[in-house]
């Protein structure tokens, strides 16, 4: 009966709901309502997932450009045009404007391995051709202090350089920048490393190296070269011939530099000297001017000294384009150290002089 009850009383409301026009109308007025409340809100859902979809298509559009335009400044062939300028104050105003450029790019596509290389090496060049080697050919008497603070900024670009490259190898070896020699956990990201990153081992090593050459007081970085020295000798394992025999270079530098307790070793630097003049077939200025600077001079040997500058200065720089501005500089820092060669040797005479005061002595 209750049941009855309850079926009788619900049919007679729903009777009496649909017959009452002023409820009827009411009703079917809040429906509409309801379906044009839905019906907003879901024009709105679709509006911004459509708005979504086009800025999700315009940042996708955005970054495959700087792709592309990070492909394009960084692939093979791309330093070429300051390699093979014979203007130096030309490439040495334009670079900062172009380390500039890469440093915008990096910021927008920062695991770009071609942008971390470039830029980072982009540092090192300059500072060694146009902060550093014009400060050392400063007087160090009367324009003391302008040669230090040209020194100082050369670290702080080497620096610069060397920690964005060290970031590409710790992006590309997870962890590779807390390994140690002395631990031993150096090793397994050493045996992963192919010829491909030989370019990238190289300038990170000499960014490095060439920031402590400047300050050897720098105890932080000393403590890296057991780590730069097993780096570069993977390197050299892996492209004993990169760039016509730039580790060889390098090398006659780090073992005549270097005492014998942190890995110098005069013979091997003899020995790499004589590799670069092969791998660069005679064409580099540099490996002389390197020769002379370390070794001669360690020697106090200035008929090696002379002779070797003046085979630098002998080279044509129009013989070897790729290598033409580097010639360049390399003869230009050649002259300088003839002109001063009484500040390397304490027998000679002050001032300038020729050859023919040598024979006086």
């Amino acid at each position: 009966m209750r049941n009855s009850i309850s079926h009788f009383s619900f049919l007679t409301l729903f009777v009496r709901l649909v017959h009452a026009p002023s409820i009827k109308i009411n009703i079917f007025a809040r429906i509409r309502y309801k379906l044009g409340y839905i019906e907003y809100y879901m024009k709105k859902i679709i509006f911004v997932g459509f708005l979504g979809l086009i800025l999700l298509a315009s940042c996708s559009i955005n970054r495959m450009a700087i792709n592309a335009v990070s492909n394009a400044l960084t692939g093979t062939g791309s330093a070429d045009v300051f390699t093979t300028d014979s203007d130096p104050q030309l490439v040495g105003d334009a670079m900062p404007f172009a380390i500039k450029l890469y440093e915008t790019l990096l910021s927008q596509n920062p695991n770009h391995q071609g942008l971390l290389l470039t830029t980072g090496s982009l540092f090192i060049m300059y500072a060694n051709a146009f902060v550093q080697g014009p400060a050392e050919m400063l007087d160090p008497i009367f324009d003391y202090q302008e040669r230090i603070d040209g020194m100082d900024r050369a670290k702080d670009l080497y620096l610069r350089g060397y920690d964005i490259l060290v970031s590409a190898l710790d992006k590309k070896y997870p962890g590779f920048s807390s390994a140690k020699v002395n631990e031993g956990t150096l090793d397994p990201y050493l045996s992963r490393m192919r010829k491909d990153n030989v370019p990238l081992i190289y300038w990170t090593v000499a960014g490095g190296l060439s920031a402590y050459s400047i300050d050897m007081f720098d105890f932080e970085l000393n403590s890296k070269i057991p780590e730069w020295g097993a780096l570069m000798a993977r390197a050299y394992e892996l492209n004993p011939d990169f760039n016509n025999g730039a580790i060889d270079e390098f090398y006659i530098l780090y073992y005549a530099a270097l005492p014998e307790i942190l890995g110098g070793n005069r013979s091997l630097a003899e020995f790499h000297f004589n590799q670069a003049l092969e791998k660069s077939h005679g064409l580099t200025a540099s490996p002389y001017v390197s020769y002379a600077r370390v070794i001669s001079v360690a020697d106090q040997d200035y008929d090696s000294y002379r002779e070797k500058l003046e085979m630098a200065l002998a080279i044509d720089p129009d013989e070897d384009p790729s290598n033409r501005l580097v010639n360049i500089l390399s003869q230009r820092r050649a002259r300088h150290m003839l002109d001063t060669a009484y500040e390397y040797f304490s027998f000679l005479p002050f001032g300038n002089w020729d050859d023919n005061d040598w024979d006086d002595y």
